[in-house]
This record gives structure tokens, C-alpha cells and sequence, in this order.
């Protein structure tokens, strides 16, 4: 069945956090649509390898038209968290226990959004104890699933990432 799939982004995104999972999904018959501040604006991979056309601005669209979310790493989530319209955002599809996909530094978002506590997750190295001051429940492995939730720690990790993800689609 068709999913829409909402992602969060910004300049300096991890190029292959986004490239991989997208294609993934897509290739499996789902949409993916991505969500700055600005629709039309293109955003660039912090490898430079990508350059991305935003498809909405951020109060373009509602959390209620989409059945998904994909947060890839890199700068973007650090930077996109201090917006709070983007932090809502995020806390709708937990809230609302849509699937979230938040790899290596997307459980930033996560974090600032207060829906980690009691959650099990990986994320990047330099996010641990940040998870753990959330209340998250810190694994060291390629991929965690909790309920609706989906976080992995490195570009190494996305062959299981995406497996995980689809699943939950």
C-alpha cells in the first residue's frame, strides 16, 4: 500500500541518509516529499554529492498528510531543531505513533521534541549522551526498532535501516 513519507532537511544533510533511504522507499511504491522552511529552494549534502529541490515549506503542509517520517543526519537535524515548527512537526508522528526513521544525528529532533524517555535507540557517537539525558534507552548497533521508531547510527548502517523501515511501511 502507497505511503506518503515526509522528510525533514536542510543544507549539510548526510548525502547518502537521504539518497539511500528515498530511493528505497520509492523503489518499494512510496512517495517521498521534503520539508524545509521554503518549498522550491535547493538544500546541498554536507559531502556536496547532492543537491536537493525542497518540495514544501514547512507551513505549507500538515503532519496530517503524511504516514511517515525520514530524518537523515548530518547538520541539517542540529540546525532544523531550532525551529520549533519543525520540532512540532516531529512530535505529531510520535505522538500520533506514525513510523519514524531518524538516522545517525536525526535523533536530534527527537530529543528536542521530549519523545525519547524510556525509548530504545541508537544514533551517532557524539549523540549518545545526549539520548541519555532524553531518557532514551542507548543500543550500539546498526539499527534499533522500537514500536514505531527506527533510528540507526552511520551511512554504514543503511542496508539495515532501510530494511527495518520498509517493514514498518
Amino acid at each position: 500500500m502507497f505511503k506518503r513519507i515526509a522528510c525533514l532537511m536542510t543544507n549539510d544533510f548526510e548525502d547518502r541518509e537521504y539518497t539511500e533511504p528515498a530511493y528505497a522507499f520509492r523503489e518499494a511504491g512510496h512517495s517521498v516529499e521534503t520539508i524545509e522552511k521554503v518549498s522550491g529552494q535547493v538544500v546541498k549534502g554536507k559531502r556536496g554529492e547532492v543537491e536537493v529541490a525542497i518540495d514544501h515549506g514547512i507551513d505549507d503542509v500538515s503532519p496530517d498528510l503524511f504516514d511517515a517520517l525520514l530524518i537523515p543526519g548530518g547538520f541539517s537535524p542540529d540546525r532544523l531543531r531550532a525551529d520549533d515548527r519543525f520540532v512540532q512537526f516531529v512530535r505529531h508522528f510520535m505522538d500520533q505513533a506514525k513510523p519514524v526513521f531518524a538516522i545517525c544525528h536525526g535523533p536530534q529532533l527527537l530529543i528536542t521534541a521530549k519523545v525519547l524517555k524510556d525509548r530504545r535507540v541508537t544514533g551517532y557517537d557524539s549523540i549518545v549522551v545526549d539520548l541519555e539525558n532524553a531518557g532514551a534507552i542507548y543500543h550500539d548497533q546498526p539499527v534499533v526498532v522500537c514500536d514505531n521508531l527506527v533510528t540507526s547510527r552511520y551511512p554504514s548502517d543503511l542496508t539495515d535501516f532501510n530494511r527495518e523501515s520498509l517493514k514498518q511501511l
